[in-house]
């Protein structure tokens, strides 16, 4: 994730649909998140693949998502 280089405003939106929506978003959702952010669909599925990763670390879940519900 720190790879990318996001402004504010990016990681902004990129967080708040991570937090307030969904930590799987469909397609639909996904490209409306990259359109917001002037992101390709690729780049925002990567972060949320990364972000999930990241969450379920700090929650002491194991890495795969289909071993619990998240």
């Amino acid at each position: 994730m720190d790879s990318m280089k996001l402004t504010d405003y990016q990681k902004e939106v990129l967080e708040d649909n991570f937090q307030k929506l969904s930590k799987h978003p469909d397609r639909t959702t996904l490209m409306l998140i990259s359109v917001e952010c002037g992101l390709s669909e690729e780049d925002t599925q990567k972060w949320f693949l990364l972000r999930n990763a990241k969450w379920r670390k700090e929650e002491g879940l194991p890495p795969d998502p289909g071993s619990v519900l998240d």
